[in-house]
């Protein structure tokens, strides 16, 4: 199982994940790349120390909402998500490259992530970006998701996704932040679930039914208080199981 968690969304001044921490942990590193958050400093720090560590690079792709934190609603036309999407991968890897790296995979943040699930057409425009900045980089998304869909099609690897701390609807999406317990607070609960994802294959929906969960890769959120505390509990956890935690790409 791999471990990735989103890291480098800061900007300027301004700190929100605990990069370097985080990156002691996890064995992919999803970087902001300056959409959501992020800028050229932090993009830079992240890929460097994530080289070092022999940690994956991913760019974590969004829509561009800075204000909102990429989790807004936008509609944005295919051709330009599709160059937007091409824009961030190449700004990223300028930095990843020069580390001695590469960007590994692409993944989608947010209010994009979400709506890539079903919605063809911009499924459709993710990928043509992720084709455009070349490279054929593998894409993360939720089992199912149109996203993967359209990646498969296009003859790049699709890797499928679970989330530690985040609530399940009964349909195996993830239940929306603005609703009550969307989002896994007790540490516990997030290891248990974390373990019985990568051992069982499954995990309690918000409505207490069984999920079925397949996943290659595991998110912890970095922008979780104390997120980097809990990655680490969750890799001990999975090793303590029999669980190999290592990098898909």
């Amino acid at each position: 199982m791999d471990l990735n968690a989103d890291l480098g969304e800061g900007f300027g001044r301004w700190t929100l994940t605990e990069d370097e921490a985080l990156l002691t942990c996890v064995t992919s590193a999803n970087v902001a790349c300056g959409f959501h958050a992020g800028d050229a400093s932090v993009m830079r720090r992240v890929c460097d120390t994530a080289a070092e560590r022999g940690v994956r690079i991913g760019a974590q792709v969004s829509y561009r909402d800075l204000a909102g934190f990429g989790r807004r609603a936008m509609d944005v036309p295919a051709a330009e998500l599709t160059a937007e999407i091409a824009y961030q991968i190449g700004a990223l890897r300028v930095f990843a490259e020069a580390a001695g790296s590469t960007v590994s995979y692409v993944k989608p943040h947010g209010a994009l992530y979400n709506r890539v699930v079903r919605d063809e057409e911009q499924a459709a425009a993710v990928v043509a970006g992720v084709l455009l900045a070349g490279g054929r980089p593998a894409v993360l998304g939720l089992p199912g998701s149109r996203l993967l869909a359209h990646a498969e099609a296009a003859g790049l690897t699709a890797v499928e996704e679970a989330f530690a701390d985040r609530a399940y609807t009964p349909h195996g999406t993830l239940v929306p932040r603005g609703e009550a317990g969307a989002v896994v607070h007790d540490a516990d609960e997030v290891v248990r679930r974390s373990v019985g994802m990568a051992v069982d294959g499954a995990v309690t929906g918000a409505d207490g039914s069984r999920i079925a969960v397949a996943a290659r890769s595991l998110c912890v959120h970095g922008d979780t208080p104390g997120a980097a505390a809990l990655a680490l509990r969750v890799r001990t956890a999975l090793e303590e199981a029999g669980v190999s935690v290592r990098a898909f790409a």
